[in-house]
């Protein structure tokens, strides 16, 4: 079952931040209904993935006011290299376990929604996982919709920012940059690995001056709310836009939610954060006020 959702004004979609509500429906509704796949040998499913003709795909949903601006088609890629404690989606940690689904099938689904598209602001955002575990896969789709015309986005942690090639982004018009923490302790306490790689990668792209980022800041009560771990993520914000003015035009902190421990549990996993709170509206009001007075515009 696809959730399809009438689109709403163009400028409500660009402003409305994901609401609770739109991140459970989403969940319930993402699958592969609609999406071919894929029945090859092994072999020939190898050489396909090299060229980007073929991608291991999680599901794909329709959209509006998550995952950029106006409805999306958001498609959900296997292959991830962080352990985020809190990660919502941990059966897209094992790139094996996604689907073979053909680039092809992907923009003949995405090439039906082109009226909704253009009347909504919309367009295609890949998630994962991680985007670009599979990054020929991801530059494939990203060219054909930019040749339809669509606006295109990439929603990434940026640890794998150096996979991502010079052509990808210049055909990226948003990214979604999920910056964990601004502290590298912390930072590897809640994904295993370094924060470093994804400070360079939000630069990098800050330098080439022709994509906009919306930071994105997961809020977990005890572990990423440390008033001086938030400034950290906040000073970088503000300096992606002092390196090219304008560039991250969005900032969204997220809040803690229960909503992945089911899925966890289903996998035989033991959630990190059982006990974990989702914040209170105080210290979302906090959190919100430390980037604001960095001059980002914050939802």
């Amino acid at each position: 079952m696809t959730i399809v959702r009438s689109p709403l004004p163009r400028e409500a979609t660009r402003l409305d931040a994901p609401t609770e509500e739109a991140c459970s429906a989403r969940r319930g509704g993402a699958g592969l209904h609609g999406l071919q796949v894929a029945d090859i040998d092994r072999a020939a499913r190898l050489a396909a993935m090299r060229t980007g003709e073929l991608g291991s795909v999680h599901s794909w949903e329709l959209v509006t006011a998550v995952d950029g601006p106006g409805t999306r088609m958001t498609l959900f890629l296997n292959g991830c290299p962080l352990r985020c404690l809190y990660c919502q989606n941990p059966d897209t940690f094992a790139m094996k376990d996604g689907v073979p689904v053909m680039a092809e099938a992907v923009l003949d689904r995405l090439r039906r929604y082109l009226p909704v598209f253009r009347a909504s602001g919309g367009g295609l955002t890949i998630s994962g996982g991680e985007v670009l575990m599979q990054p020929s896969f991801a530059t494939r789709l990203i060219r054909g919709a930019k040749a339809m015309g669509v606006h295109t986005a990439l929603d990434t942690s940026g640890f794998l920012g150096a996979h991502a090639s010079d052509e990808l982004l210049a055909d990226t018009d948003l990214l979604l940059l999920d910056v964990k923490s601004g502290d590298p302790d912390t930072y590897r306490r809640v994904t295993g690995r370094e924060l470093e790689p994804t400070l360079e990668f939000g630069e990098r792209v800050a330098r080439r001056g022709d994509t906009e980022i919306w930071i994105r800041f997961v809020l977990v009560p005890g572990l990423t709310d440390d008033p001086d771990n938030v400034e950290l993520v906040a000073r970088y914000a503000a300096s992606l836009n002092e390196i090219a003015p304008g560039t991250v035009t969005r900032v969204e902190v997220l809040p803690f939610h229960q909503m992945g421990r089911d899925k966890w549990r289903e996998l035989g996993r033991a959630y990190p954060l059982e006990d974990a709170q989702p914040p209170t509206v105080a210290l979302l009001d906090r959190v919100r006020g430390q980037f604001r007075s960095h001059g980002l515009t914050v939802y």
